[in-house]
C-alpha cells in the first residue's frame, strides 16, 4: 500500500499565516502539523508516500520533509498547478500508485491513535474502499454520509445544506486500484471541483464494495485558529514531562517539556506545556496548554492556551488564546487584561 497525502490549497482560513508558509506546516505543541500524519502512515507500515502540493509551497514541503528518511519514509513530491478538488488531486498520483492499493490523507487533518487499524481492516475485509466516519455538531461543513441501517452506505453528499446525517467524512480513505476508473468518470460539481465523495459514490452505484470505520478516537480538521489550539490541547494532554533545560526559581507543575540550552528563571509553569529548545524565559507565567517554539525570548509575560512559534520576542503581554507566528516581535504599552492575539510571522508591535 502506498500513501498519498494531500497538502495543496490556499489555507485562507488561516491567514495571515498562509501568506508565507502552508497551512500544513503550521505546528501543534511544536510540531508541523503534517508531521502527525506522515508518522501516522509510517506507523501503518507505509513507506512511499506522494505528497501534492501547490507551486507556492512545493519549495517549503521539501526543506521541510526532505526525502522521508528521518520519518521512516521515501517521499515523491507531485505538484498540482490549481486546487481543482481531492479527486483531482488523487488524479495526478494514480499514475505514480500504479496498481498498488493506496490511503489517501488530507494533510492538515489529525487523528488520535492514527490509521493503522483502518489499514489492518482493509487489508483483512478488501473492499474496493474504505472510509472513515466522525460524528460533528457542524455536518452541512463536511462531506456526509448517509448510512443503511445495516451500516452499508447509501450516499455521500459534500457539504450538503441538508445533511442526511452527522457522520461526517474524515480526511482519510483507502483504495484499491478500481478508484481510477471512478475518478476517471467523475465531472466537476457546482462548485468547479472533482470531488472525492463522486468518486465513491460512483463505486457505490456501480456495486462495489464501499465499507466504512468510525473513528476510534478524537479527529480534528485544522483549517481555523480555534481548531488549531483545541488540537494543541488534545495533543499536550497526552505529554510525558522532560526537563532538559536549566530552571531557576519559580515552580512547575504538571506535565511540562522544556528543551535543550532552554533557561528559565523566576517562571511559574503549570503543564500540560511544552517549552522549545534554546529559549530565554524571564519572570513569565505560563499556564496549561501552551506551546513555545525554539528560540523564544519572554519576559514578564503571562501565556495561556496559546501556541507561540520559533524565534518569537515577548515582553509584557498577558495572552490567552493568542496564536502568534515565528519571528514576531511584542512589546509594550501592553492591554492590562488577558488578550487573544493572532499575529503572523515577522509582525512587530511596540
Amino acid at each position: 500500500m502506498k500513501g498519498v497525502v494531500l497538502a495543496g490549497g490556499k489555507g485562507t482560513r488561516l491567514r495571515p499565516f498562509t501568506h508565507s508558509t502552508a497551512k500544513q506546516l503550521v505546528p501543534v505543541a511544536n510540531e508541523p502539523i503534517l508531521f502527525y500524519g506522515l508518522r501516522d502512515l509510517a506507523a501503518a507500515g507505509i513507506e512511499d508516500v506522494a505528497l501534492i502540493v501547490s507551486p507556492d509551497t512545493d519549495a517549503l514541503f521539501r526543506e521541510s520533509v526532505g526525502d522521508g528518511s528521518e520519518l521512516g519514509l521515501a517521499m515523491e513530491y507531485i505538484v498540482q498547478q490549481s486546487p481543482d478538488g481531492l479527486a483531482a488531486a488523487l488524479a495526478l498520483a494514480l499514475p505514480w500508485v500504479g496498481d498498488d492499493d493506496c490511503v489517501m490523507y488530507l494533510g492538515d487533518n489529525m487523528l488520535k491513535g492514527g490509521v493503522s487499524g483502518v489499514v489492518l481492516d482493509f487489508q483483512e475485509h478488501r473492499p474496493n474502499c474504505q472510509i472513515l466516519l466522525a460524528e460533528v455538531g457542524h455536518p452541512e461543513q463536511y462531506g456526509v454520509a448517509e448510512l443503511a441501517d445495516d451500516g452499508s452506505i447509501i450516499r455521500l453528499v459534500e457539504k450538503p445544506k441538508n445533511p442526511p446525517s452527522n457522520l461526517a467524512l474524515v480526511g482519510v480513505y483507502l483504495f484499491d486500484s478500481t478508484i481510477a476508473e471512478a475518478v476517471a468518470a467523475i465531472k466537476p460539481s457546482a462548485r468547479g471541483e472533482l470531488e472525492i465523495t463522486d468518486a465513491i459514490q460512483y463505486q457505490v452505484d456501480a456495486g462495489r464494495s464501499v465499507r466504512a470505520s468510525l473513528v476510534d478516537g478524537w479527529w480534528k480538521d485544522t483549517g481555523r485558529k480555534e481548531d488549531l489550539l483545541h488540537a494543541n490541547q488534545l495533543v499536550l494532554d497526552d505529554l510525558d514531562g522532560l526537563i532538559k533545560g536549566e530552571v531557576t526559581g519559580g515552580e512547575i507543575r504538571g506535565q511540562v517539556t522544556v528543551g535543550v540550552g532552554s533557561r528559565l528563571v523566576d517562571c511559574a509553569v503549570t503543564g500540560p506545556v511544552i517549552i522549545g529548545a534554546g529559549c530565554v524565559i524571564e519572570r513569565t507565567i505560563i499556564g496549561p496548554y501552551t506551546a513555545i517554539g525554539d528560540g523564544c525570548d519572554l519576559t514578564d509575560c503571562s501565556l495561556e492556551k496559546s501556541i507561540v512559534m520559533e524565534r518569537t520576542s515577548i515582553r509584557d503581554w498577558k495572552i490567552r488564546e493568542g496564536l502568534i507566528g515565528q519571528d514576531v516581535v511584542m512589546r509594550g504599552p501592553a492591554p492590562s487584561t488577558f488578550v487573544p492575539v493572532t499575529l503572523g510571522e515577522n509582525s512587530e508591535i511596540g
